[in-house]
């Protein structure tokens, strides 16, 4: 949706104390940790954009909190399975010689909103080290939450999603569904079900050197999340409320993870 088409739509400006007031009336606290996903258009026409979401959880958060987005990138990753583009075989090896190598501080996200990219920026946040599926985090235990991401537990308990579960962190979906809930792979990793693997492959630096790191990991799919998430909204407890033009929910990450786990053993 263009700008142009979300100002057409909206009666009124999206502003921050908009926010924090929706924020607070939702259940959102000082002191909690909270993983965001967020469609920054679905709130309509935000007056400063993701600065003012952003601005807007930190108030309500406080560093007294933890916020935590994905910082994901795919192009840093092996080209052989690449599909959004595709690229030419040809070009592999060019690019698994030639990718700069990933660097927290600098690399851009992909493909996971224009909030999460923002928000990577801001002082005092501090990024996970996993090339493709790093997190940032901001707050009392943001150091921690990102520390020791290892390469083969992307998504899984060596990951910040594990730290947020053992916080008994809270889950922030904004305008998005549960295709979009990262913490459900988490539950993937966890939940006793045949799981193919894959060898990945990404640039990092190593020893002060940018090199090409090769390593196994399993496959994740959120093709289910949708339903798995329906399922769980039909039987247990959340909060869900209006943020702006937009709906929010606001979802324990322990219950819906357990929840999940259940669930993927049934199902998958």
């Amino acid at each position: 949706m263009s700008e142009k088409e979300i100002v057409e739509k909206s009666d009124y400006p999206v502003t921050k104390k908009k926010l924090i007031k929706d924020f607070k009336n939702g259940g959102l606290k000082k002191g909690s940790t909270v993983i965001v996903h967020s469609s920054l258009s679905s709130l309509g026409w935000v007056c400063g954009g993701p600065v003012t979401l952003i601005d807007a959880l930190m108030e309500v958060i406080t560093k007294s909190g933890n916020i935590i987005m994905p910082t994901h990138n795919g192009n840093y990753s092996e080209p052989k399975y690449w599909g959004n583009p595709a690229v030419p075989e040809s070009w592999w090896d060019s690019i698994r010689n030639e990718m700069p190598a990933f660097r927290p501080e600098v690399t851009p996200t992909r493909g996971v909103g224009v909030v999460p990219e923002n928000f990577r920026k801001y002082p005092n946040t501090v990024r996970s080290s996993h090339p493709i599926n790093s997190f940032a985090a901001w707050g009392k235990n943001a150091d921690e939450i990102i520390a020791n991401h290892e390469l083969n537990s992307s998504l899984g308990e060596k990951s910040p999603l594990q730290k947020i579960y053992d916080l008994d962190g809270k889950i922030l979906l904004i305008g998005v569904g549960h295709e979009s809930n990262t913490s459900l792979h988490l539950a993937e990793y966890k939940a006793d079900f045949k799981k193919e693997t894959k060898e990945y492959g990404a640039p990092i630096i190593k020893d002060g050197k940018r090199i090409w790191a090769k390593y196994q990991e399993i496959e994740v799919d959120s093709d289910d999340f949708h339903k798995l998430g329906n399922d769980y909204e039909k039987v247990r407890e959340y909060t869900k409320f209006k943020l702006a033009y937009s709906t929010a929910k606001l979802f324990s990450q322990v219950d819906i993870v357990d929840f999940a786990v259940d669930w993927f053993e049934k199902n998958r």
